[in-house]
Parts: C-alpha cells; sequence; structure tokens
C-alpha cells in the first residue's frame, strides 16, 4: 500500500494532510492514518455515553422549567429563544421525513449536539442558565458557573465532530489526553457513578499508550 493507492481511496485532499505532516516519509504518513483511527474508536465509548448523559439531562431540566416534555414548543413565545426554533425545525422535518410520529422523546434525540451545547453560549444566560446548572449536580457549587460548562463542552463537540467526520486528531496526543479526561469529569458532574461505570469499556488510555509507542 503506497502514496498512490490511499490518496485513490482516500482522496488526495483528505492524504495531503498527513503526507504535509511527515513531508518524505510516506510510511509515517500512513502509520500516523492508522493512529488516527485507533483513536478516534478508543474515544466512542467516552463520546457517546457523553453525548446521551448530557442531552438527557438538559431534557430533564427544559422539561421542569416549562412545566412539560414538549418543552421545545415553549421556545416561540420565550423572549431569547426564538432563534433556536431552526434546530426544532430541522429536527421535526427529519422525523416526517421518515414517516415516524414527531414525539418528544424523538424530538430529543433527534437534536444535534451542536444545539445542546448551544444552549450553554452567554446569549442563553440569562434565560437558561439559572435552570439548567441543575444538569450538573455534581459540580461544585463554587464551579458552577455557565463558562465553566459552556467550554469543555465546546471542547467535548469540536473533538466529537472532528472523529464523526474522519479528520486528524492525533496530532496531539497530549492535548487528545487531556480532551479524554475533561469528558470523564464531565461525565461526574452530571452522575458521579458514570466514570466508574464507563471504565470497563473505556481503552484510551492504553490505545494512546501503544499509539505513542508505535509513532516513536
Amino acid at each position: 500500500m503506497n502514496k498512490v493507492y490511499l490518496e485513490k481511496v482516500f482522496s488526495e485532499e483528505r492524504m495531503q494532510k498527513y503526507f504535509s505532516h511527515a513531508p518524505g516519509d510516506e510510511l509515517k504518513s500512513m502509520l500516523h492514518y492508522q493512529c488516527n483511527i485507533k483513536v478516534s474508536e478508543a474515544l466512542y465509548p467516552v463520546i457517546s455515553v457523553l453525548e446521551v448523559a448530557l442531552r438527557n439531562s438538559i431534557n430533564r431540566e427544559l422539561a421542569i422549567k416549562f412545566h412539560g416534555p414538549d418543552w421545545y414548543n415553549h421556545f416561540s413565545n420565550t423572549p431569547g429563544l426564538i432563534n433556536l426554533l431552526k434546530d426544532i425545525s430541522i429536527a421535526k422535518n427529519q422525523i416526517t421525513w421518515r414517516h415516524e410520529l414527531i414525539t418528544p422523546s424523538k424530538i430529543v434525540s433527534e437534536l444535534t449536539l451542536g444545539f445542546w451545547v448551544r444552549l450553554f453560549n452567554s446569549e442563553y444566560e440569562r434565560v437558561l442558565w439559572k435552570d439548567l446548572r441543575r444538569a450538573f449536580p455534581y459540580l461544585q457549587k463554587v464551579n458552577r458557573q455557565r463558562h465553566t460548562v459552556s467550554a469543555p463542552l465546546n471542547n467535548f463537540r469540536i473533538i466529537r465532530n472532528r472523529i464523526f467526520h474522519n479528520e486528524p486528531i492525533c496530532w496531539n496526543l497530549n492535548r487528545l489526553q487531556d480532551r479524554h479526561n475533561e469528558m470523564v469529569i464531565v461525565l461526574g458532574w452530571i452522575n458521579r457513578d458514570l466514570p466508574a461505570w464507563l471504565q470497563p469499556v473505556d481503552r484510551f488510555d492504553l490505545v494512546l499508550f501503544e499509539v505513542r509507542d508505535g509513532l516513536k
């Protein structure tokens, strides 16, 4: 397997990122591509658990705030939340396109991670933060501030999207380790038992050690 083959299979544009990272060393470039797949796979458990736990925790607090599971229907008459209606409309259209019945649970599942993370942006602080902070009951009260939550959630969104779009993430392994640790910490803010529950299926530290060793 060589440069020409990889560019044919994965496209020149995609592989150029790897060949540019290790100029003149095709073998190392191909190794980086394989390592990127390995670490992306190893991050899947924490990403999938955090995404589901996060949206369910937020959904619970929004249902409390708006007195029902169809909280999204109250955005149109809530000052400051009207610009979120586009996301709700897209979710409803996707469900309708599949010829399925629109229900609160399907809306929650259909909304993107970007939507859930966006709720913690500064523009929604006055309207939502007082209620959404309760989605993180195990975050110490002294640290329970919007920006404390928003920053790691945005880091999570970025790394998750890079992985799901098959983008390179393996060139700064120390930062990748920090992102993994950060996601585990956020899990603990949502439910203190989740980090320990995740541990048996979380192979990230082991895979990262193998990747470091293979790239020496």
